[in-house]
């Protein structure tokens, strides 16, 4: 049996944009003479909707566009596809009356594939939220064959008490095809693989993945092709289309790269910042850089994304700057072909000192007081934001992971900034990447010097964080209430989007009180 596969790259609620997508995507994979062309799930609405599919126009609109797109498909092969169907209206609009479905479109018709049986509710997942759970139904007949049609979640199975993949062996499935739309985490790709193992023996097994990023969530690819015996695989964070044929015990075609993951997770931060730029019709990022490593690695994966043309690095010194950390700035902005802007803080620091020392009726500071320093990071902001309003686009946080955990960061200062790169990166893993992504582009003081917000006279950061990272994300991933998170929370609820890669990120999968005891 011959599928195609279509890795594509939807927005979400494009809906004219998407059916563009895909029709083009399919004409494509048509040429391949394949008996079966499969899209991923939700790649008509685009995922995850979230709270659009509470909107009834939204809902209306797709179902139309599910229609409009299997008309156009006419004289093509069969497509299978993901979308969703609607039960009737309830009473309450806000229950969820709404199926994830995978639709077969053949002869200009659609018919309902496979119904999602399985809705996850765990880290970024709500699905019970707009969905409800489909019904099982029995394989496809195509060219022949029995095709068991599975969405995602059906083929992570552990903890339920349904199991669609064995059903459809079961029932004489003969492939499975598995339309995804999971998003990238660490080590993502390795777990795939040995979930498809252990759900599908030896039962050959399509799994079509969505690729691009949509808010938070960046969708790999890294479609997978399983023979009962190897793995093939598409690439990570790109568009393909490529056809497979399902013979056992074929040689992979397109053998999976090595389970380094360096390189996926600079793909998956590079398709993260592109896309939340290109999705957002924004042509431009604005960022600080400071001679230090996490503005270094934030530069380097904005000109990998949008180009060197189309990032605004701003160099802001203060009386308390290293010189050496003007002049990496200077040598990896040269490197990079940016052009580095430099504005001197002193001016706005000595006004604000002024006003602030003391405020009117309150004694002057201690020396330990952080009135002054706090103001020289939200002074730095005014001036990266004055850059964004006057040459549009949007501005880059550079803050990492350790750093939210430990609130070391702040409010309206640093923490400023639409998207946030590197903030489900521990420090020692921005080192790590930075060291992977731009060895000889990052000068060497950058990837060498102590950390320093550079904030008061010859300061540095009060931590090791080679022994203080790991800990604290082991307590993140575990869900824990360590004290130092706790007192920080209020700080990262008020964070950019925070680009996830790793299995929990701040951000919507992980939703903790401010006001708790």
């Amino acid at each position: 049996m011959k599928i195609a596969i279509c890795q594509v790259n939807p927005t979400v609620a494009d809906l004219p944009g998407n059916v563009h997508l895909c029709l083009q995507a399919a004409r494509r994979a048509a040429n391949l003479n394949p008996d079966l062309i499969v899209l991923p799930e939700m790649v008509l609405p685009g995922y995850p909707p979230r709270d659009l599919l509470y909107d009834p126009h939204f809902v209306e609109a797709t179902s139309h566009a599910n229609q409009d797109f299997a008309a156009r498909c006419e004289g093509l092969p069969p497509v299978l596809f993901g979308s969703f169907s609607a039960q009737p209206l309830r009473a309450n609009p806000l229950l969820p009356r709404l199926v994830n479905t995978a639709f077969l479109a053949q002869h200009g018709r659609l018919t309902i594939a496979a119904e999602k049986q399985l809705l996850p509710v765990y880290d970024v997942f709500y699905e019970p939220r707009w969905f409800v759970p489909g019904r099982a139904l029995p394989p496809l007949h195509i060219v022949g064959q029995k095709v068991g049609v599975l969405i995602c979640e059906d083929l992570w199975d552990e903890g339920y008490d349904l199991h669609p993949a064995a059903a459809l062996q079961q029932a004489g499935a003969q492939t499975l095809v598995v339309l995804s739309a999971s998003p990238y985490r660490q080590g993502i790709v390795q777990r795939r693989m040995a979930q498809i193992r252990r759900a599908a023996p030896q039962t050959p097994l399509v799994f079509v993945n969505l690729v691009g990023a949509n808010d938070e969530l960046i969708f790999d690819g890294n479609s997978l092709i399983w023979n009962g015996e190897d793995f093939s695989c598409l690439p990570t964070c790109t568009e393909e289309i490529s056809l497979t044929r399902l013979l056992p015990s074929a040689k992979p075609a397109l053998p999976c790269p090595p389970p380094d993951e360096l390189p996926r997770l600079l793909a998956a931060l590079t398709l993260g910042i592109a896309d939340f730029a290109r999705k957002n019709g924004l042509r431009r990022a604005v960022l600080g850089v400071s001679g230090g490593i996490d503005s270094a690695l934030a530069l380097v994966l904005a000109v990998r994304a949008l180009g060197a043309e189309n990032v605004t690095p701003v160099f802001i010194p203060s009386r308390y700057s290293d010189p050496r950390s003007a002049q990496a700035a200077r040598q990896l902005c040269r490197a990079l072909g940016c052009t580095l802007e430099e504005v001197e803080l002193e001016p706005l620091h000595a006004a604000a000192e002024q006003i602030l020392s003391p405020i009117p009726g309150k004694p002057a500071p201690a020396e330990a007081d952080s009135t002054l320093e706090n103001a020289q990071a939200r002074l730095r902001m005014l001036i990266l934001m004055a850059f964004v309003n006057r040459l549009g686009g949007f501005l880059l946080n550079t803050s990492n992971k350790t750093e939210l955990s430990l609130g070391y960061s702040t409010l309206y200062g640093d923490m400023a900034g639409a998207l946030c790169p590197l903030a489900d990166l521990t420090k020692p893993q921005v080192y790590a990447l930075a060291r992977y992504a731009a060895p000889e582009v990052i000068p060497a003081f950058v990837l060498e010097r102590p950390p320093s917000a550079e904030l008061r006279p010859a300061q540095v950061d009060p931590f090791d964080y080679e022994t203080i990272s790991p800990a604290l994300e082991e307590i993140v991933q575990s869900d824990g209430a360590d004290p130092a998170l706790k007192r920080a929370e209020h700080k990262r609820w008020q964070a950019g989007i925070v680009l996830k890669v790793s299995e929990r990120a701040f951000g919507s999968g992980r939703l903790f009180p401010v006001t708790k005891r």
